[in-house]
This record gives structure tokens, sequence and C-alpha cells, in this order.
């Protein structure tokens, strides 16, 4: 099999998931809507954290299409957008216990 070289914007794109993961806000974030669709304040409440540090959060996780946000007459709620990435973060979690 020969080898073929990853073009350098699929290596950039990747890098900007693994930073999106390398955030513990970030994780908790994700780890809780793998399990549940949220809205802001039901994300600050689970995660006892502000509700304006969970927005900006959202926001770099929606740039970057990890999560998506609906629209519910005035609240949004969010939820995964891309399994893949979702998926690797649960593999990630498996893993580090399993090796703990």
């Amino acid at each position: 099999m020969s080898y073929n070289p990853i073009n350098e914007q699929l290596i950039d794109n990747v890098s900007q998931m693994f930073k999106a993961l390398s955030d513990p806000t970030r994780i908790k974030i994700l780890h809780l809507l793998f399990y549940k669709e949220c809205s802001v304040s039901e994300i600050a409440e689970q995660l006892e954290m502000n509700q304006s540090t969970i927005s900006h959060q959202l926001k770099y996780l929606r740039q970057l299409r990890l999560v998506k946000k609906r629209r519910e007459k005035t609240m949004y709620y969010y939820s995964p957008d891309d399994y893949h990435v979702m998926n690797l973060l649960e593999q990630t979690i498996e893993h580090t216990k399993h090796t703990s």
C-alpha cells in the first residue's frame, strides 16, 4: 500500500477539532449534548457554570460545526451536529477509564 499524504487544509481542520476537544469546558458541554438536547440555561445549570461562559463555548463549537441549534419560540436548543467527533470523544473517555 502506498502512502497518500494529507493535504494541508485537511490537517488544519483536524487540528481545529482536536483543539476544540482540548478544553475541559467544551468536553463537558459536548458530553452532555451527546446524551440530550439542551438550552444554554440547562447546560449552565447542569454543569454549574455561568451562562455567558456556556454561550461563548457554544459559539466556538458551532463555528466548527460540532453543535447545531434549533429555535423553539424564544429559546435555542443545542445538540451535536456531527456524531463522528462525538464518537471520538466517547471513545477517548472510555479509553481513559480503561487505562486509569
